[in-house]
C-alpha cells in the first residue's frame, strides 16, 4: 500500500494548501506528499513561481496528463482538473490518500471510483499547522501590531468622544489603521455597546454616549502572510466610573487572564488552562461550562471557552476549553476570559500568546484599563 497526503483546491480558500504552498494560486492545485517528495500539479503559468518559492517542489504540468485533450473533447474545466488529479495519483502509485476534513467531495468520489482509498485524517493536517513557520509568525506579529494600533485609535475616540461618535465610526477608524499597516479588518469587527456586549459575537451598532461600556474585539489579517491576530478590550466611554457590576467583571477577567497566562507552557492541556480561568469565575459565583447542567445553554457568567489557536485561520487548534488538546512550543493561542449578564452586557479581555520552550510570550502589547 502506497500512502500519500493529498491537498486539493486553490490557495485563496484552503489554509492547509496555503500553508504547504504559500503563493496566491486561484486555480485548482493538486499537492501530493509521499516518500519524501512534494509534488504540485498545475499549469505551466504557475511553475516558475512555485520553483522560485521552493526548488525542492516537483511541478507537474497538467497538460502532460491530457488536460487540454479532455477540454477539447468537451469535458468541463473543473471535471478535467479532477480527472488529471486522479491520473496523477494513479501514476504515482497512490493507493491510500490521507486528506483534510475540507477536501473536495467531488475529488474524493473520483479517487475512490478509481480504486484509491480516501481517508480523512483531520488531526494530521491540523497538527502540521500548529507550529508556526518563521514566515507565519512574522505575519502574526505584524497583524498584532496593527491590532494594537487600531485598538489605540478606538480608545482615543472613546476617550475624547467627538460629536456623533457611533460604533461604525470607531470600526472605520480601526480599519483605516489596519489598512495603513498592511492588514485587513472586516466589517464584522466587534464594537458592542452595553447590553449588546452580552452576546459574544454581536458586531455592535448605534451612537456611543459618555458612560457606555464598549467591548471591542478585532481580528486583523496580515496581507502578506494571510495570518490573523485576535484581541479584545473593554472600555467605558469618557473614562467614567464603570459601576460596581462592570468593575467586578473586569477584575475577574483580569485575574483569570493573568492566571491562565502563567499556566501556558508546552505540555499543558487546554482543559487545564481553561480550568485555571474557570475556577476564578466559579469562586465568585458565576456559571461556567464546567458547572452548567447537562443540556443547559448558558447566556451569563463565563459561558464560552478560554481561547483557541490563531494562524492562517482566526479560530484553529488548539482549543483551550473542555478539550484534550495539549499545547506545544510554536503554538499561537488566545486567552479571552469574559463575564456577561443578559440585559446588562459584559466584559472580555483577550491577549495572544506564543507558546515557547519554557512558557509563553505575550504578543499583545496594549493596556487593560477600562478607562480608554
Amino acid at each position: 500500500m502506497t500512502e500519500a497526503l493529498l491537498l486539493w483546491g486553490d490557495t485563496e480558500r484552503s489554509a492547509h494548501l496555503f500553508h504547504a504552498l504559500p503563493l496566491t494560486i486561484i486555480d485548482p492545485v493538486l499537492f501530493v506528499e509521499m516518500d519524501g517528495r512534494r509534488i504540485a500539479v498545475q499549469g505551466p503559468i504557475e511553475k516558475p513561481r512555485i520553483l522560485e518559492l521552493d526548488p525542492g517542489i516537483e511541478v507537474v504540468d497538467a497538460e502532460e496528463y491530457g488536460r487540454d485533450a479532455l477540454i477539447v473533447g468537451g469535458m468541463a474545466y473543473d471535471d478535467a482538473d479532477i480527472e488529471v488529479a486522479v491520473r496523477v495519483a494513479l501514476d504515482l502509485g497512490v493507493t491510500r490518500a490521507l486528506v483534510p476534513r475540507d477536501f473536495w467531495a467531488a475529488v474524493a468520489d473520483r479517487l475512490r471510483a478509481a480504486g484509491i482509498a480516501v481517508v480523512v485524517d483531520a488531526e494530521r493536517f491540523e497538527a502540521r499547522r500548529r507550529v508556526k513557520t518563521p514566515r507565519e509568525l512574522a505575519g502574526i506579529r505584524r497583524a498584532q501590531a496593527a491590532a494594537d494600533a487600531a485598538m489605540a485609535a478606538a480608545a482615543g475616540l472613546l476617550r475624547t468622544l467627538p460629536e456623533d461618535l457611533d460604533c461604525a465610526t470607531v470600526r472605520r477608524a480601526m480599519q483605516e489603521v489596519c489598512d495603513a499597516m498592511g492588514s485587513d479588518l472586516g466589517q464584522d469587527a466587534i464594537v458592542a455597546l452595553g447590553e449588546q456586549s452580552a452576546s459574544g459575537h454581536e458586531a455592535g451598532h448605534g451612537p456611543v454616549r459618555r458612560g457606555d461600556h464598549v467591548v471591542i474585539d478585532i481580528w486583523p489579517r496580515d496581507r502578506e502572510s494571510r495570518c490573523f491576530a485576535d484581541m479584545t478590550r473593554t472600555f467605558v466611554a469618557g473614562g467614567e466610573d464603570p459601576g460596581e457590576e462592570l468593575a467586578g467583571y473586569w477584575r475577574l477577567c483580569r485575574e483569570a487572564l493573568e492566571a491562565a497566562t502563567a499556566a501556558v507552557r508546552p505540555g499543558a492541556a487546554g482543559r487545564d488552562v481553561y480550568g485555571v480561568a474557570a475556577a476564578i469565575f466559579e469562586a465568585a459565583g458565576h456559571p461556567t461550562q464546567r458547572t452548567k447542567r447537562e443540556g443547559e445553554v448558558l447566556d451569563s457568567g463565563f459561558f464560552h471557552s478560554l481561547g483557541h489557536g490563531v494562524g492562517l485561520e482566526v479560530h484553529e487548534l488548539p482549543i483551550l476549553g473542555r478539550s484534550d488538546d495539549v499545547l506545544v512550543a510554536g503554538d499561537v493561542v488566545t486567552l479571552e476570559p469574559g463575564c456577561y449578564r443578559p440585559g446588562f452586557g459584559g466584559c472580555r479581555l483577550e491577549d495572544m500568546l506564543l507558546v515557547t520552550d519554557d512558557g509563553a510570550e505575550v504578543i499583545t502589547d496594549f493596556p487593560y484599563d477600562l478607562a480608554p
